[in-house]
């Protein structure tokens, strides 16, 4: 996976000014923007994909529909739609994304690996198969639609929620319901 040059934020999410790469704001804990794109179906179906097993961050664990880093100078929604293009192959607009908030998440995923994370969250319908998606070899392994009270119930079970990136109960809450209410 190839290093990237990003912006680099203060702890409460703005711009410093400072460009670094991707494996340095890692390696020193340095605050930076991310994107999370969630797609799910008009069944009530999470798109979920399983992270490469040469993923420096959590390997062969189910993750968000899409994620990225914001390279520098990007805009966040232009971020989504050049991620969703990659992993999954898949051409949206700006009109398929409903950003729904930023979510600070400070992870350590490895030893000397500080995540310091502004995720910045879109939900999008799917309307397609994702018979018809391409994934992204380097970054993802496999997709799969997963029932939302499906995967809630995993996610509340201590001894199968470690399939899943460990993100905060907090978080997932976000996406479940912003997914719910579109649904209703």
């Amino acid at each position: 996976m190839a290093d990237e040059l990003i912006d680099i934020l203060d702890e409460a999410g703005k711009p410093t000014g400072k460009i670094r790469l991707k494996s340095d704001a890692h390696a020193y804990g340095l605050y930076h923007a991310s994107v999370h794109i969630w797609f799910y179906t008009e069944d009530g179906e999470i798109l979920f994909q399983k992270r490469a097993d040469e993923k420096d961050t959590f390997p062969g664990l189910w993750d968000v529909s899409v994620a990225g880093h914001i390279g520098t100078g990007e805009s966040p929604e232009n971020s989504a739609i050049r991620e969703i293009k990659e992993e999954i192959g898949l051409i949206v607009s700006k009109d398929n994304l409903e950003f729904i908030g930023i979510y600070l998440a400070k992870k350590t995923p490895a030893p000397e690996l500080f995540d310091n994370e502004f995720h910045h969250i879109y939900v999008s319908k799917l309307y397609t198969s994702i018979s018809t998606l391409t994934i992204q070899k380097e970054e993802v392994s496999d997709i799969s639609l997963i029932e939302i009270d499906t995967f809630k119930n995993t996610l509340y079970d201590s001894v199968r929620n470690n399939i899943y990136v460990p993100h905060d109960k907090e978080y997932y809450e976000l996406i479940l319901k912003e997914i719910k209410n579109r649904l209703s």
